[in-house]
């Protein structure tokens, strides 16, 4: 019997990777639920996916992990993601 959690990875991989924002949809995917519930993908401009984080604090701990969220980001898309960039939450109002 094949464990569940790689046909699963596999079977949501290949969904998002035929999306037109895949690289929207595949942060989540890349970076985790506990991170993902502070973070939102922006936008995907020619390789560069722009993150809003709540905080610099935040900023400053991804950007270090940033190589490997490439790396699971390319796993899920074929936009072929070269860098994240994290911008820092504007503060409401």
């Amino acid at each position: 019997m094949e464990p569940v959690a790689p046909t699963l990875e596999r079977i949501v991989g290949n969904r998002v990777r035929r999306a037109p924002e895949s690289a929207l949809l595949a942060w989540p995917l890349a970076c985790g639920s506990a991170v993902a519930e502070r973070t939102r993908a922006l936008e995907f401009t020619r390789g560069i996916l722009r993150v809003e984080v709540p905080d610099t604090g935040w900023r400053a701990e991804l950007q270090h992990l940033a190589p490997r969220y490439v790396a699971a980001m390319n796993r899920y898309t074929a936009g072929g993601v070269t860098r994240i960039e994290f911008v820092t939450r504007k503060p409401q109002l």
